[in-house]
């Protein structure tokens, strides 16, 4: 009652502390420089990572329109988004602020001059304008900015592939699903919130929907973190439960008894309660996956008691048995706690905290299988050791013929293997390790091709000691950069300099502004 007692209490403790986390970053090195602590937060926590690609698909373009207009706007006054777009009205987004910078901002005076020439050009494109089916969009700008070089600003910042519109909305190149693009509030890493903000998206989807046949797919790599978590999880809590079921059954087939089973139990139950209560304290907050895989894990110690049951001879005490039999499982604990040193020794976070909890969830189960157990274990009825399956087993393999040549020529295949076989032998390709379907890979690949969103596998740093000079620097790579895209090298650049020019640029421009009694004349 005392041994159930701690237990009981250790319990409370834990459930009254500790916090399960569902950042997929505790399993990511930890960045130890400048650069490592970049590429770390942009792909979790970057504008890239938070995108989720969603896709309407299964009516006419009309109702699929209707529905993507309906689901942005529900969208956009959502906190849990930050960004919503499906092409609609790209021009009535940008807000009033920036219109006094426009000229700064725009690349036109780079090379052209504002002069009686360029502004009589442009207004005789407005006026051509006016008679298009823009118009209505066009008269609230004109007045206030008649060269559209607001839109110019715009089209600077178009990306190198924009998808296909159709009824004033983003559709596929095959136009049979409206495309929308929606930030997330929350990083990419964190599954719970990418859950709830998928919820969130689905049920004003479910209202905004104008046919009953359209249907909602979402990727990204938030909705594969909630994915990735879902699926180690329940691979954890299966193979938890098969191995409970196994566990009781051959302990009833071995030993026949309920109270055996009760008994090999509690080690396990010590270990497990242990283990949380020791990365509670070191660490407070523990990873999900963390605790389902240590569980599955640290099951081995039910070797620990099955060990004291196989060798207790009738008559013999059970602390006598344990004592006999201590120096073999200290062995055994030890060479896990040295096994799992490696995860110790790993840098990662999620792994530290599993082999802080497998390494004290063993040693617990170790040490109450010797000092705890054997007080309430009764005396053995007969020698569980000489069962009848496990004897002929044993005189079974005693008959088969010794084979010392077979040492020889598994060492001679290992290094045959190392030697001749083609390619790597390392596998460092991370997507590898993922649980997410080749599927569902290949639908999120096609739908960032359909948008143009931006892939950033490749990022590229540049340095300086103020933005100003980051700035400069970028701007004088942009060249170079652009004729690597021109040659298809690369598919398309992203960088500061493309969105804010540096200070030097636009006071460039803005000097090539004519004076006011010139622009009024």
């Amino acid at each position: 009652m005392l041994w159930l007692g701690v237990l009981a209490g250790l319990a409370v403790y834990v459930r009254a502390t500790l916090r399960v986390s569902g950042d997929l970053r505790l399993f990511l090195p930890a960045p130890r420089t400048r650069t490592e602590r970049l590429i770390l937060r942009e792909v979790s926590e970057g504008p890239a990572a938070r995108l989720l690609m969603v896709a309407l698909s299964g009516a006419d373009t009309r109702h699929l329109a209707d529905t993507s207009r309906r689901l942005a706007a529900a969208l956009r006054s959502d906190p849990a988004f930050r960004l919503v777009e499906n092409g609609e009205n790209l021009l009535g987004t940008i807000p009033e602020s920036l219109l006094p910078y426009r000229y700064l901002l725009s690349p036109t005076l780079d090379h052209d001059r504002l002069d009686t020439a360029y502004l009589h050009r442009e207004l005789t494109a407005r006026e051509q304008d006016l008679t298009s089916p823009a118009a209505s969009l066009l008269e609230t700008w004109l007045p206030r900015d008649p060269t559209l070089e607001t839109l110019k600003v715009l089209e600077s910042w178009r990306p190198p592939h924009e998808p296909r519109t159709l009824e004033e909305v983003w559709f596929d190149s095959q136009a049979r699903q409206a495309l929308l693009v929606v930030e997330t509030a929350a990083p990419a890493f964190d599954p719970r919130a990418q859950r709830t903000a998928i919820a969130s998206l689905r049920a004003h989807f479910d209202a905004a929907r104008t046919d009953p046949s359209i249907d909602l797919t979402v990727t990204g790599p938030g909705a594969f973190s909630v994915l990735m978590q879902a699926r180690s999880e329940a691979d954890a809590r299966l193979a938890s439960i098969l191995d409970t079921a196994a566990m009781i059954v051959l302990m009833l087939v071995a030993y026949r008894r309920l109270a055996y089973v009760a008994l090999g139990a509690l080690p396990l139950a010590t270990g497990g309660v242990i283990a949380l209560a020791v990365v509670t304290k070191l660490f407070g907050t523990v990873h999900g996956i963390t605790i389902a895989f240590g569980f599955t894990l640290i099951g081995v110690a039910i070797d620990y008691p099955i060990f004291l049951f196989s060798h207790q001879l009738p008559g013999e005490p059970p602390i006598a048995t344990a004592r006999s039999i201590w120096r073999t499982l200290v062995i055994a604990v030890t060479a896990l706690a040295i096994a799992y040193l490696a995860f110790l020794l790993s840098g990662v976070t999620g792994l530290v905290q599993l082999a802080c909890f497998n390494i004290a969830g063993l040693a617990a189960a170790g040490l109450s299988t010797r000092y705890l157990l054997p007080r309430i274990t009764p005396s053995a009825k007969r020698d569980y050791g000489k069962m009848r399956l496990p004897a002929a087993i044993a005189a079974g393999s005693a008959r088969l013929p010794r084979l010392g040549w077979v040492a020889g020529a598994l060492g001679a295949a290992a290094i045959a293997v190392l030697a001749f076989v083609p390619g790597p032998l390392w596998d460092n390709d991370l997507g590898h390790l993922t649980p997410v379907p080749q599927s569902l890979l290949l639908q999120y690949e096609r739908l960032r091709d359909e948008l143009g969103a931006p892939d950033v596998r490749y990022l590229m740093t540049v340095e300086g000691s103020s933005a100003e000079e980051v700035l400069a620097r970028e701007e004088r790579m942009t060249p170079a950069l652009l004729q690597l895209a021109a040659s298809r090298a690369a598919t398309g650049l992203e960088d500061a300099a493309r969105y804010l020019p540096s200070a030097a640029t636009q006071e460039r421009r803005r000097a090539q502004l004519p004076d006011l009694p010139t622009l009024r004349a």
